[in-house]
């Protein structure tokens, strides 16, 4: 089942790609005592991903900072290397956390996984976005299958 406005942010191992390196983490205390904006692209390096999605929180950080956004979080279904690599190409500093999603255990214990096996892709995080204040959900909106309306940074400034 997908997760809900008004559900807590799973228990699952993730990774953070860190200037250190990679370091797990549980998705819960992660989210634990603040705000936090994460939203889910089908991959690193994808082209509307690359284009728009993480330039778009990339370029309003301050003003959903000034919204009370406390973390603003990338995930995919990629390894912490891959979105290291992604977040260094994109400048994202430190105003995105890039959140690796491995085996999938985040994405699939939300329920916004799909598969795209047929297109030689395996199982993917669907396009997504979501508040969270203090571990619940308080704002979600899902990608219908090919947009990207209800996800970009600046519906969620919108949404808060």
């Amino acid at each position: 089942m997908t997760i809900q406005v008004g559900d807590s942010i799973p228990s699952v191992k993730v990774t953070l790609a860190t200037a250190e390196g990679p370091k797990e983490v549980d998705a819960a205390a992660f989210f634990a005592g603040k705000t936090v904006v994460l939203f889910g692209v089908p991959g690193a390096f994808t082209p509307t991903c690359s284009a728009k999605h993480l330039p778009g929180f990339v370029q309003n950080e301050a003003a959903l900072k000034a919204k009370g956004v406390d973390t603003i979080a990338c995930i995919a279904v990629n390894d912490a290397f891959v979105m290291g690599a992604w977040g260094k190409d994109q400048a994202v500093g430190d105003k995105v956390t890039m959140i690796a999603d491995g085996g999938a255990a985040f994405t699939k214990a939300t329920g916004l996984e799909f598969d795209l096996t047929a297109r030689g892709l395996g199982l993917r995080c669907q396009r997504f976005a979501l508040v969270a204040k203090d571990g619940k959900v308080t704002h979600l909106a899902i990608e219908k299958p090919g947009e990207f309306e209800v996800s970009k940074a600046e519906s969620v400034l919108a949404a808060l």
